[in-house]
């Protein structure tokens, strides 16, 4: 194991400045995945288990489905909410059981609820309850990308070291390029952000700055 002084962010820009980083690249056609903007998540005003890294995070992800909905691609939302009785969280609710818990954010309830700043499209988007942490686990993600046809999964959201992870690990295994914007996702600390974001890039999914994927939608335009 290699040891080192450096901050997980020292780290993660150094291996982003490696010019033998080799991309997995764009595929023909992508699906954007908006990993979990709730307000559990995103409401820092409100909660104490939601987090922000870049501020300007939502006012991206919000671009980036505008320039997909240009395209007729996919956009998907997802958030966890469970049952009344929490079984649907399994093992993964049994840890603490305090109003901040995981299986005790309700369905209906303010914390299930997606961030009033974003701007959906309900009549076009694509909304999904997840209950565990990767985005295709038990859901109809994967019959949907069958359908559209498409090569390559973007995805924002949060947590970088939680659900983003997952949902990427599980995309790149499936067979998609995954593409992560590093201003659109978040974590409660800059160490797991930036490490997850650094193993990421070095194994799963290009990480790559938005304004750079917002010029490749763009020029699928054309």
């Amino acid at each position: 194991m290699i040891e080192s002084n450096k901050t997980a962010r020292e780290i993660f820009h150094e291996v982003m400045a490696n010019p033998q980083r080799v991309p997995f690249g764009f595929g023909e056609k992508a699906i954007l995945v908006n990993v979990d903007f709730q307000k559990a998540y995103t409401r820092t005003d409100l909660f104490k288990t939601a987090y922000e890294t870049d501020p300007r995070q939502i006012e991206y992800v919000n671009t980036l489905a505008k320039a997909f909905r240009a395209l007729n691609w996919p956009v998907v939302w997802t958030h966890v909410a469970y049952m009344e009785s929490g079984e649907d969280a399994g093992v993964w609710g049994t840890r603490t059981n305090t109003e901040d818990s995981l299986q005790n954010i309700k369905v209906g309830s303010v914390r299930s609820e997606l961030d009033d700043r974003l701007e959906l499209d309900r009549a076009q988007d694509v909304f999904i309850n997840k209950r565990m942490a990767s985005v295709f686990f038990e859901t109809n993600l994967q019959s949907l990308m069958v359908w559209h046809k498409v090569d390559t999964v973007i995805i924002t959201g949060g947590s970088t070291s939680g659900c983003v992870r997952a949902s990427v690990v599980e995309s790149l295994s499936r067979g998609y390029r995954t593409i992560v914007p590093m201003e659109c996702v978040a974590d409660k600390h800059e160490s797991y952000h930036f490490a997850n974001l650094t193993d990421m890039v070095l194994k799963y999914a290009d990480v790559m700055k938005v304004e750079d994927v917002l010029s490749w939608l763009k020029s699928q335009q054309s």
